[in-house]
Order: C-alpha cells, then structure tokens, then sequence
C-alpha cells in the first residue's frame, strides 16, 4: 500500500478531500464607533478598522459581496458609565450600525454581540456589586438588561444576537424578553463555552473594552478547567434556549470544539478564531517568518475539521478571496 498514491496528483488530492470552506461558513467581526468617515486601523490587528455606520456599510456591502455568512458588530459608545447604560440607548451605536447595514446590503445575516464590557467605565461585563469586600458583577442585575439589550438590537433589525459575558442564565433571561417583545424568531448564538484567555488582547484594543480592574476569570472559564465544564456550560445553555453554540478561542481549544460536535450532533456549533490568534499569524508573516496565507488557512481548516461548522474570524474576507 502506497498513501502517497493519494497525494501525488493535485487533482486526486481534491478530489479525496474531506475538510472544505466555504465563505458562507464564516462570520466576520466588525467595530463600528460614532462619526463619519472613520476608518481607523487597530495597530495589534492589521487589515482590521474600526469604522462609523457609512463606512461600516461599505464594508458590509463588500462582505455581502464574497458571499460570506455574516457579520457580527461590537459598538464602541459616544459615553461610558458604570451601568453601561448607552448599551439601551434605541438611538445607540449598534441600533444605527444595524441600519445602515441592513439598507445597504439587505441580504447579509447582521448578528449583534450583547455585553456590557464595551460599555461600562470600569470594562466589566455588566454593573458591579460587592461579594465578600471585592467587586464583582452582579450577575442577576445583569440578566434584565441583557435581555433589554437584546431586543434593542433586535428591534433595530439585528436577526441574530450573541450574548458574550459568559454571565449565569443570560441565554433563559434573553430568550424571555426577545419572546415578550415579539421576536421569537431571533436565534441566540450563545458564548456558551468562553475561556479567559489571553489571547483577547487585541480585541479588547479594537473595542476599548480592557477591565480597569481586576480580570474576568471570576466568570470566563478557567483555561486549565475540566473539559466537562464545558460541556456542562453548553448543556445549560441549550436547555435554556440557545439556538447555536460558540467555543471561544478557537486554535487553543480544538479539543472542546470535537467533544462539543461529538456530545451535540445535530446541534449548529460555531467557532471564534479570536484576536490573538489572528495577530499572531500577521505578526509572524510580517516578519517573514510564516507564508500568511497558508498558515490562516490551515488554521481555519483545523477549526473546521475539529467540528465547528460555523467560524467567527478577522480573515473572513481574505479567506473568501483566497477561495476563489
């Protein structure tokens, strides 16, 4: 027997291909701030901008364009205050961000991340309370203006919303006040298993949204936890409505993303092949140490052979253009 038989002719090595992308399989992650004309390029995520709602639209038209999946927005506000309560605003960020997209590409599936991290003066995922003489998010306030968040977005036109926060019971707290409001077709795509991780730190430049204090390990997931915790984690939020599953990181959590596909078969699983992961290519790549292409690729293929059907990721559009 001779494997290299099937790998000597490009030709058969398509042909017996099993792991394949496709761009309507891949979501791409978007900053939009107030202004006009803001094209701002984040320094820790080259290629990556954050953007007003007129350019917003152009880069959504163009995503519509390479047939990609999706794109999911993450709102820097015009204020900040220690409830996050611009999150609310009607007239908000993310509400003209989803219209301006929706009238200038009315095809492409707009999903709006809801947290309060980007919101809040201190960088936290929701109002702080004390616990035992240290700050904390209140996690049960915290629930109701999740659920009030949502519908703002969904009201606004968003058709999908992506709770982040990784706060107990937010998918149950968003089901009920989308459902009261009369969106009950709005899927959640849920952040059901989310690791502290530092892999963030460029997100968090290209959303403002660094805690002031303290870290987030006190409700993102230990990267070091069992891996039954996560399993656990999603268990709950699909028992509490959520419509598809998101691992987040992606590369560093392979092992989570294949018991997740396993343990939920038929259940849609998604992916986030986050900052880090993509700065860390551009980094190297910029320096002539990896081909770009080909190591974005083969990370992509990696997250989709794992199990992840769906793959949140900054090389969105790259990737559809490499396709081609």
């Amino acid at each position: 027997m001779r494997m290299r038989r099937l790998r000597y002719e490009p030709a058969v090595r398509n042909l017996v291909r099993e792991t394949r992308l496709t761009p309507g399989e891949l979501i791409l992650p978007l900053f939009v701030r107030p202004g006009e004309g803001v094209r701002q390029e984040i320094a820790s995520m080259p290629g990556n901008f954050q953007l007003s709602p007129d350019t917003l639209a152009e880069e959504a038209a163009e995503a519509a364009r390479l047939g990609l999946g999706g794109v999911i927005l993450f709102g820097i506000p015009s204020r900040k205050d220690a409830q996050g309560s611009e999150a609310l605003n009607p007239e908000g960020i993310i509400p003209e961000a989803v219209q301006a997209i929706r009238q200038a590409a009315p095809e492409l599936l707009v999903i709006t991340d809801v947290c309060f991290c980007e919101y809040t003066d201190h960088g936290h995922c929701g109002p702080m309370c004390e616990i035992d003489g240290r700050l904390e998010v209140d996690n049960d306030t915290t629930l109701k203006l999740l659920g009030e968040q949502a519908v703002v977005h969904a009201r606004a036109g968003a058709q999908m919303v992506a709770p982040s926060g990784m706060i107990d019971g937010m998918v149950g707290a968003i089901r009920q006040a989308l459902d009261a409001a009369g969106f009950m077709h709005v899927p959640i795509m849920s952040y059901a298993a989310k690791y502290a991780s530092a892999f963030y730190g460029p997100f968090r430049d290209a959303a403002e949204s660094a805690p002031r204090f303290g870290d987030r390990r006190s409700y993102q997931m230990d990267p070091t936890a069992a891996a039954e915790q996560a399993l656990r984690e999603i268990e709950l939020d699909l028992a509490e409505g959520a419509d598809i599953i998101m691992v987040k990181p992606a590369l560093a959590y392979l092992d989570i993303i294949r018991m997740a596909s396993e343990r939920f078969p038929g259940v849609p699983l998604a992916a986030y092949n986050v900052s880090g992961e993509y700065s860390m290519i551009q980094a190297a790549a910029a320096r002539g140490w990896l081909d770009r292409q080909a190591a974005a690729m083969e990370c992509l293929a990696s997250i989709r052979r794992a199990g992840a059907g769906i793959i949140l990721t900054y090389w969105a559009k790259a990737a559809a253009q490499w396709f081609s």
